[in-house]
This record gives C-alpha cells, structure tokens and sequence, in this order.
C-alpha cells in the first residue's frame, strides 16, 4: 500500500476503534504507519483530547455566575483608581472550591485590554481620567466541586464610567510637557490656551506611590504674571516610578478643565550638549575624532551619540552618524575640502524607555579656516596718524581754554567778593555804635540798681542793730 495517498491512510477520527489491550488497540491504531507517520498521528490524538479537556467545562454540569457589585472608587491620586466587587451570592457558602476572578480593564492609550487574575475582591491600576474607564471581571471556579477543572463565568459584570464635564468649555491645556534637564532638576511646562478667561489661575498637582495625598507644584514658574510651568528638583520625584499629574485652575468663570497625564521621570531625561569637540589628524591619512561628555548627573554609560558631518562645497553633503564611543574615527578628506563636525547625545533605550536629544555642540571644521587681517596700505596709515593728532590736539586746546575761563572768573568773583564786603562794611559801621551805646547804657543801669539794693540793704540792717540795742536797754531797766 503506497502510504504517501491520503484516500488510503486510516481515518482515525470516524474510525470506529475496539480496544482489547494495549498491543491489539496499537495495532488498530496505527496499522500500515510509518514512524514518522505514526508520530504525527499520536500528537493529533494528544492535542484532540487536551482540547476536549479545555473546552468541556459545561462537562461538569457547573455554572458560575460573575461577580457582583463593582465599583471604582477615586482615592484622589490623580488617576490611580480602585476597583472592588464582591462575589456572587451563589457562592458566598462555597467551601469545597477556590474562588478567583479575573479582572480586565481598557487601555485608550494602547487601544488594548489588560488582564490579571487574582483571589482578592480588589485592585489598583492607573487610568487615564479624561476618557472613559471601563472595567470588567469575571468569576473562576477550580476544585472538587468542578472536579478539579477550572471553570470560568460565561457572563462577566461591566462598569463604564464617563470622564467629568465640569469645567469652561475649551480650557483644558493641551501642550503639556516635562523635560528632565541632565538628570538635576525637571521643569514641567504648559502654554496659553486662548480660551481660558482672563484673570483665571492654574494649579499643578502631582501623585507617586510614596506620598499619602496629591501635594501642589513647589516652585511655580511665571511669565507675565502668569504660571506657566513647575520646577522640581531631583528630591521631590523619584526615578522608575509612576508620577500623575493634574493641571486644573479656577476662573470668573468657573473651573477650568483639568489635564491629566502619567509618566516616569527617567524616560523625559535630556542630556546637556556635549563639551569641547577635538579633530585631530592622524598619520595613516585619517582623522580622529573625540568629544567630552556633557556636565550634569546623566551616567555616561547610558548615552548614545549621533555626529552630524557636512561637507562645505557645492554639494554641501549631510550625514548623520550613531556610536555608543564618545571618539570616531572617518577617512581622511582632501584639504581643499572643509568638513565640519558636531555632536549630540541622548540616553540609550537599554537604559530607559525614550529620551529627548540634547542640544548640538558647537562645530569644530578641519581644516580650520584662518583667519588673516588685511594690511593697510601707507596712505591709510597716514590718514590714521592724522586723525589722531587732531584729535589730541582738539582735546589739549579745549583743556587750556577750560582752564583760563575758569581762571577768570574766580578773580571776577574775587573782585566782587571784595566790593561787597567793602560796601557792607562802611553801612554797618554806624549801626555797630549805635549798639555799643546801647549796651553801655544798660550796663550802667545795671550798676545803679545794684548800688541801690546795697544802699537799701545796709540800711535794713542799721535798723536792725537799733532795734536789737533798744531791746537790751529795755532787759536792764526793768532788772533795777
């Protein structure tokens, strides 16, 4: 029999197979097969009956129901949500078997559905809160009760929950952007929307795993009185971990529509430019090429470089070059054609997800273009040694002048100085007598009162005495 023909190979499927013992069943089985043959046969029969295994869940004769009373609830983590359920009641008594349930939610950004299986009756995963949230988990049976197979609810429980509308219409900031600057310090951004009403003001909240709540931006930046970014510096966000931020703003309008994103900081790094740029001419008719690396806190072993070099010329070439060494080494070009280099760097994706290039070094050219100052003819020296001496001798002359006007009028106003004092001198002589006069006067008023209070005084005191010598003469008489 020619075993190659499929119309003459055994129908194993609608075959009808009697099994006596091993040897008599073998032979049934797979009679007239070669080995090869004989092989492939055996693994259909395996994968057939793996399948009926898998599939053959109602085989058990066991319904699940899904689980019961789901609901997200929002902790204020700016995306993070929690998601409970609770099991069905038609299995709230269940002890022979174990319950688990399979949560599935949609990822908008990847347009794809994420599934985990877990035992406990919640979970916690980021969302993005602008767009729907939608959720749904089913119920998993396994143990005697399903004899030992794992059965899984046909009907699973669903929640869609709506983003909010509150919020001026056309408010929400579309060009947000956080750029991580050599690793140091990251400086998060955002423009002017055109419809947000005037005198509104915008706040920035951000989340990670180690903070209990949302806390606000530390350092706002503002141009023209207006925020219009966050500088955090290396302590306040960590590395490898997701950061929820929510940009929202109150107004005279009312609130302004929040913005909210997640990202990691490693993955928005941009290097500085790279250092001093070195061309160096080797002997075997090539050239080298070396660069530093740029200052900041970047690990060198995470950055790739790409060299841009452009021919100066007519066709004026352009090519861009990647390496993971901070030197290149290029065919020597001809000297009569000039070629100029710059370099740029980023993080490699081995270190992290994506980065931004940092800005160009400044371009070194071989050759160097030497730059050579014209000599001036003799006539144009003369011209210069002219100008110089007018314009020394303009600036003596004004000097002397200066000087001799300035000599004439403080003897003018000597002069003047002299006459007035002359002048005010003689008018004042009189007036001077008339004063002394006056206070002879009143000096010997003065003396004439004194003499007067003398004169009074002495005689005060003569009647004193008088009166004292009448009183003794008085005591005596009146003794005898």
């Amino acid at each position: 029999m020619d075993t190659c023909h499929p119309s003459e190979r055994p129908n194993l499927i609608n075959s009808e197979v009697i099994f006596y013992g091993p040897e008599q069943t073998y032979e049934q089985l797979f009679k007239g097969l070669t080995h090869a043959e004989t092989n492939i046969q055996i693994f259909v029969l395996i994968s057939t009956l793996m399948l009926l295994l898998i599939t053959c869940k109602e085989c058990t004769g066991f319904k699940v129901d899904p689980p019961e009373d789901l609901v997200i609830l929002d902790p204020g983590h700016l995306g993070r949500l929690d998601v409970t359920w609770r099991p069905p009641a038609s299995l709230i008594n269940m002890t022979e078997c174990t319950i688990q349930y399979q949560l599935e939610y949609y990822n908008p950004n990847k347009d794809s559905w994420t599934a985990i299986r877990t035992p406990w009756r919640s979970y916690n995963a980021q969302f993005d809160l602008m767009k729907d949230v939608r959720v749904r988990v089913y119920t998993l049976l396994d143990g005697p009760c399903t004899n030992g197979t794992l059965v899984k609810s046909v009907s699973y429980t669903e929640l869609v929950q709506k983003p909010s509308n509150k919020g001026v219409f056309g408010s929400r900031v579309k060009d947000f952007l956080c750029v991580f600057y050599s690793m140091e310090n990251m400086e998060c951004t955002w423009g002017r929307n055109p419809k947000i009403p005037d005198s509104s003001q915008q706040h920035l909240y951000f989340w990670h795993k180690e903070l209990d709540r949302a806390e606000e931006c530390p350092k706002y930046i503002v141009s023209g009185g207006v925020r219009s970014g966050c500088n955090f510096t290396t302590n306040d966000l960590p590395n490898f971990t997701d950061i929820n931020f929510c940009l929202n703003g109150s107004s005279p309008k009312g609130p302004l529509k929040p913005t909210f994103t997640s990202l990691q900081v490693q993955n928005q790094v941009k290097p500085g430019a790279p250092q001093k740029l070195y061309l160096q001419r080797a002997p075997d008719k090539q050239l080298e090429i070396e660069w530093e690396s740029p200052v900041g806190s970047v690990p060198e072993h995470c950055l790739e470089w790409e060299v841009e070099h452009s021919q100066e010329g007519p066709d004026g070439k352009i090519t861009l070059i990647s390496t993971t060494d901070r030197s290149l080494t290029l065919p020597l070009i001809p000297d009569h054609e000039r070629n100029c280099f710059r370099v740029r760097s980023k993080l490699h994706n081995y270190c992290v997800d994506k980065s931004f290039w940092s800005d160009w070094s400044r371009p070194a050219c071989h050759p160097e273009r030497k730059e050579v100052s014209p000599k001036p003819e003799w006539d144009m020296v003369r011209v210069y040694v002219y100008v110089a001496v007018a314009i020394t001798a303009t600036l003596v002359l004004t000097l002397g002048v200066g000087t001799m006007l300035k000599l004439r009028t403080s003897r003018q106003a000597k002069k003047l100085d002299s006459l007035l004092t002359d002048l005010f001198g003689r008018s004042s002589a009189p007036t001077k007598k008339k004063e002394k006069k006056k206070k002879k006067k009143k000096k010997k008023k003065k003396k004439k009162k004194k003499k007067k209070e003398k004169k009074k005084e002495k005689e005060k005191e003569k009647e004193k005495e008088k009166e004292k010598e009448n009183n003794s003469y008085l005591g005596q008489g009146e003794t005898l």
